[in-house]
């Protein structure tokens, strides 16, 4: 983490146990970032508080510090059954529950504390068991945190912390109404400390805010404050057509480069991603209808290196927190600009240096003059030079087999199905070939008044 993210706030001056301490230490912290110095105080007094801050900027240190601190400090209820959580913490994505999962089994790993994480795609009796089996922090996604609510698999009433992270995603993704169910569930706000962290504090999240929490304090970290330093920005005018030849072009010149492709929609990230694997820079996609088991398994496989291209749709904007991105592609300006500030915190994170660029194209073009009046600054614009754009054969592109869609999305690298045509990757399922039509069905014509009637 670079010295210039940080403040000189030290993690020792704080009252933690030392068991608290040892999970700081295993974590490899000594000094706070800026959402961490600002909120900790307040936390740690007991105190509601409300934080606005961007992905990758230790929030997430921040709230779970504050719970273990909580719950150390406030000893559970003798009455309290094994599978009442003593801490609720609500995420809107599978990703982001399963990180907070990890950083919470850190940073707990001393306290002796039984942390659980639930999400749905995937384990739900496994799942469903380990909080039959006793949990004191729970990390979740408000559907399937519901679902076993409901079916009395825990209850809330034993709650000391409840946590909302990314408050505003769980409004763009329609789960309000989910938390609103399970915050009328929990104790009085009076009874009970609440923290919620949202990219933006905006009305609806305000008020949020206000209604399920007790005065919760205002706590801001500038947008400015946290990537513009730290992230270079680049924007290239290029027309549609140039967009795949740009790509290529970029990638063959990046060395050991680990970079996410943010696309616009499904139909064109299979294409991105069969033009990437093609032309030899094994890829792979993550979408919202990859199953969850294997999107946790190709995250793992881009984290660890074995894939250097993430295609990805805005699910994965937010919430994913991978070591050592070093670029962040938007093939398509996303529509809202707030999801270009989500994209390039990909990149960039924790302090450490990233670049993103940007395909100002045809259709895209449009949302450049809103994304940078939101961000507040001009993105350099860079001519599309010749060299730059790689001599792709339309041929080269590897296509998906509808019926081996989401095999082939975990798979990446895999090449052209076996006993597709030579010399083209293309994986179309039979009867669908080039020049070849399905018969169609001759429908009877109705009698119309006046005709006679078969013999």
């Amino acid at each position: 983490m670079s010295e210039k993210h940080l403040t000189k706030t030290r993690f020792d001056g704080f009252p933690f146990s030392d068991a608290i301490m040892a999970g700081i230490r295993d974590a490899g912290f000594e000094y706070c970032t800026p959402i961490q110095a600002q909120t900790l105080p307040i936390a740690l007094d007991g105190r509601d508080l409300a934080g606005q801050a961007q992905t990758g900027t230790g929030k997430t240190a921040a709230f779970l510090l504050a719970t273990l601190h909580e719950l150390d400090q406030e000893p559970a209820e003798k009455s309290r059954r094994a599978n009442q959580p003593r801490a609720l913490m609500l995420a809107p994505t599978r990703e982001l529950a399963v990180q907070i999962y990890n950083d919470a089994c850190v940073l707990a790993a001393h306290t002796g504390l039984k942390v659980r994480v639930v999400y749905g795609g995937t384990g739900y009796d496994t799942q469903r068991k380990s909080l039959e089996d006793g949990v004191d922090i729970l990390i979740g996604t408000p559907g399937r945190i519901i679902d076993y609510f409901k079916q009395r698999v825990f209850d809330l009433r034993a709650l000391q912390v409840l946590v909302l992270d990314e408050a505003d995603r769980m409004f763009d993704l329609g789960f309000i109404k989910d938390i609103r169910y399970l915050l009328r569930r929990c104790p009085a706000p009076a009874d009970r400390q609440s923290m919620l962290f949202s990219a933006t504090l905006s009305y609806r999240v305000t008020e949020l805010a206000y209604e399920h929490m007790n005065n919760p304090e205002k706590v801001v970290v500038e947008a400015e404050q946290i990537t513009a330093d730290r992230v270079r920005e680049t924007a290239y005018m290029v027309a549609n057509d140039e967009k795949i030849p740009l790509l290529i072009g970029l990638m063959n010149r990046l060395e050991e480069a680990r970079a996410i492709v943010f696309i616009n929609t499904k139909r064109e990230a299979d294409k991105v991603w069969g033009y990437l694997e093609g032309n030899d820079h094994k890829a792979a996609i993550l979408s919202g209808d990859v199953p969850q088991k294997k999107r946790l398994s190709l995250l793992k496989r881009f984290s660890s290196g074995e894939v250097s291209v993430l295609v990805a749709t805005d699910v994965a904007a937010r919430g994913l927190h991978i070591e050592g991105v070093t670029h962040v592609i938007n093939y398509d300006l996303p529509d809202d600009a707030e999801d270009y500030v989500h994209r390039i915190g990909r990149t960039a994170r924790a302090g450490a240096e990233g670049d993103a660029v940007s395909f100002a194209c045809e259709t895209y073009a449009f949302s450049l003059p809103e994304i940078e009046q939101y961000i507040g600054h001009k993105i350099p614009v860079e001519p599309v030079a010749a060299e730059l754009l790689a001599d792709v054969d339309p041929k080269s592109r590897v296509h998906i087999q509808k019926g081996d869609r989401l095999q082939r999305r975990d798979g990446g690298g895999r090449g052209p199905r076996r006993g597709a045509p030579s010399g083209n990757k293309q994986t179309k399922p039979q009867g669908e070939q080039e020049g070849e039509k399905r018969p169609r069905r001759r429908r009877r014509r109705k009698p119309k008044s006046g005709d006679s009637a078969p013999a």
